[in-house]
């Protein structure tokens, strides 16, 4: 019997450029956990290489905006003229399954899924200086240097924001950073208030036999 019948909602969230994408998908590489990525929506275009459905569900501001009104998002968020948000019904359904769930999202929408889901475990991803995130969103080469500079200027206020999270990982290497999310991710599932119900079940039952 597992001690913790309740999935785990881990929120990757930080600055535009930190490198979320890649310390997720570090993190998936790992054999000892069984994550699953719950699929952001977006209103923005794919880049190259991008796949509905796997990277994003891409859809119409319409679309969009038809959800928003329905409730149907744990969390949405507008930056650079397009929408990104977080489908409700597959989280909930996923966390009922005890699964592990993944999401990478923007800092304002780690605030929103904080008010909804304070059980969610929040950790901000962060540059280890302000200079390498400008760096590696220049390198990244796939936008034009006034929304790089839009990107910079709202990361500068989303650092001052870290507090508000549950921890901070500075990805200075993106397999320590893995690593540091997995102990956190082991710390979560034995803390009391998740496991304590599971414990006192278990004591019950083997009382009996």
């Amino acid at each position: 019997m597992k001690l913790n019948q309740q999935g785990l909602l881990i929120v990757l969230s930080g600055p535009s450029g930190v490198g979320k994408a890649t310390v997720r998908q570090a993190l998936f590489n790992t054999k000892d956990h069984n994550f699953t990525y719950s699929v952001s929506m977006t209103t923005r275009k794919p880049r190259a290489g991008e796949v509905d459905g796997v990277d994003y569900y891409f859809v119409s501001e319409e679309e969009f905006e038809n959800r928003i009104k329905q409730g149907r998002f744990l969390e949405f968020a507008k930056f650079v003229g397009n929408f990104y948000g977080t489908p409700m019904e597959e989280v909930q359904r996923l966390l009922a399954n005890g699964d592990e769930v993944v999401l990478e999202i923007e800092v304002e929408g780690a605030m929103q899924v904080k008010a909804k889901m304070p059980d969610a475990v929040l950790i901000f991803i962060a540059p280890p200086s302000y200079d390498a995130l400008k760096n590696r969103l220049f390198r990244r080469g796939t936008e034009s240097e006034e929304i790089i500079y839009e990107r910079l200027e709202k990361a500068h206020r989303e650092l001052t924001l870290a507090a508000g999270y549950d921890y901070i990982v500075i990805n200075d290497d993106v397999e320590n950073a893995a690593d540091r999310i997995k102990a956190i991710i082991r710390a979560e599932h034995a803390r009391c208030r998740r496991s304590l119900n599971g414990y006192l079940q278990l004591l019950e039952e083997n009382s009996h036999e």
